[in-house]
């Protein structure tokens, strides 16, 4: 597990200077992600500030030997999936050389201010290429608002202390930040009707997670040990997972999701290396009196200890509403990751113990990151108790579910007394009507 080390040093600053304070991006961070300056090429670089480093044009310079000048080259095409392979010596050597060069002196900043491109200026992309999808349900108080919904009487079914829940979704409709998603048709059942209909989903939804950017991976038929399983994690990203409710509540019996959620799924675009969130590690949440402890293969005192993360994740609503009176988005939910019942390791060991073989660049998500209270729900499906109670917004709109032109903005950052606060960048997307379906 990444260990807190000189880099992450609160009275560092960087001679880029928008770097120092910056809310998301200080040196300290140093988020990996592939981008584009204005009539060029994608290629990976570093987020620093309001800027981004160049991985390929640094490495050209001479200023990085060994394993540092490996990762960097690993990271400088369009795509970082060689460079998550590398594991977490090379990635942590670049962070030491990249961290000395950005708060150096007058030569430093001579020599590699050439590299760097206002992100202004910049398109950004996907960071990898993702081969597949995991979507777990580790957020045990979403599990059980959703559960109370269906059954009040017994909202988490037996399996759910025992097996961290997931299922595959569908990697090639994962989209970046900033874009947009188009409403889905489907079929669905109305309450009191006797059969589906067709038709754009009325019941749209949010779910506020985490991914998980897997690094090395793993042959096929070869588990990951639970003592081993962080070490296969290469960085964290935010995630949104959208769900038609209407649609997943007629077609989720007997298989699970299908439609409802491969429509779309939005990522923020940095991958936060676990080196970074090093001093943001915290202990497995002590689990309720009762609950039965995890079977061995999930157990490891490591990870108990520091398998956690402390994350403050947010969830904002942006409407036609707030934008036409100029007021701004509207908090939906305040979350933290320390909420997840499993945690990242046991999600990889657990994915992994049938030998199911991970490979660099797949993607995990947590499955929705719900607080024990009204103020911290990660999905509107909890905020409106199923569109019952609807949130009442500043502009004097309601929603029960999301309508076209709303746009979702989820934010993250780790907080903690003594070190610099870092966050992910927005993960950000508004939604389009959806498409006529053609008879």
């Amino acid at each position: 597990m990444a260990q807190i080390d000189h880099t992450h040093d609160p009275r560092l600053r960087s001679w880029v200077e928008s770097a120092n304070g910056h809310p998301d991006f200080p040196v300290q961070n140093l988020p990996l992600g592939v981008f584009s300056p204005a009539g060029a090429a994608p290629r990976g670089g570093v987020a620093i500030g309001d800027a981004i480093l160049d991985l390929g044009a640094l490495a050209a310079t001479g200023l990085l030997e060994g394993e540092a000048r490996e990762a960097a080259e690993a990271a400088s095409g369009e795509r970082l999936n060689a460079f998550l392979a590398l594991g977490a010596g090379p990635r942590r050597s670049l962070r030491l050389r990249l961290s000395a060069l950005l708060t150096g002196g007058r030569a430093e900043a001579e020599a590699v201010s050439p590299c760097l491109h206002p992100a202004a200026d910049c398109s950004l992309h996907l960071p990898a290429r993702i081969g597949d999808y995991t979507d777990f349900y580790v957020g045990i108080h979403h599990a059980t608002n959703v559960g109370k919904l269906f059954r009040p009487d017994n909202p988490l079914l037996p399996n759910y202390k025992y097996v961290p829940i997931g299922y595959h979704g569908r990697a090639s409709s994962i989209g970046l930040s900033g874009g947009a998603i188009r409403r889905p048709n489907g079929q669905a059942r109305l309450p009191d009707a006797a059969e589906p209909g067709f038709g754009p989903s009325r019941r749209l939804d949010y779910e506020l997670e985490l991914g998980l950017w897997v690094g090395p991976g793993n042959a096929q038929g070869e588990p990951i040990p639970i003592a081993d399983a962080a070490s296969h994690i290469a960085g964290y990203c935010l995630l949104n997972d959208w769900s038609a409710r209407d649609i997943q509540a007629w077609e989720y019996q007997p298989l699970g999701p299908f439609l409802a959620k491969n429509f779309a799924s939005t990522i923020s675009a940095w991958i936060v290396t676990p080196e970074a969130l090093a001093p943001f590690r915290a202990g497995q949440p002590q689990r309720p009196a009762g609950d039965p402890a995890p079977l061995p293969y999930l157990l490891d005192a490591e990870d108990q200890r520091a398998g956690a993360l402390d994350v403050e994740i947010e969830v904002l609503l942006l409407t036609d509403g707030l934008r036409a009176q100029g007021l701004p988005p509207h908090r939906l939910g305040l979350s933290n990751a320390l909420n997840m019942y499993w945690t990242a390791a046991q999600m990889v060991a657990h994915h992994t113990s049938n030998g199911c073989n991970l490979q660099p660049g797949d993607l995990l998500g947590t499955g929705t990151i719900s607080g024990p209270d009204a103020a911290s729900c990660g999905s509107i499906l909890e905020a409106t108790l199923g569109g019952a109670e609807p949130v009442a917004l500043a502009s004097g709109e309601q929603r029960r579910f999301l309508e076209d032109g709303d746009e979702v903005i989820m934010r993250a950052r780790a907080r903690r007394e003594a070190y610099a606060p870092i966050g992910f960048g927005e993960c950000r997307a508004r939604i389009l009507p959806a498409r006529p379906v053609p008879a």
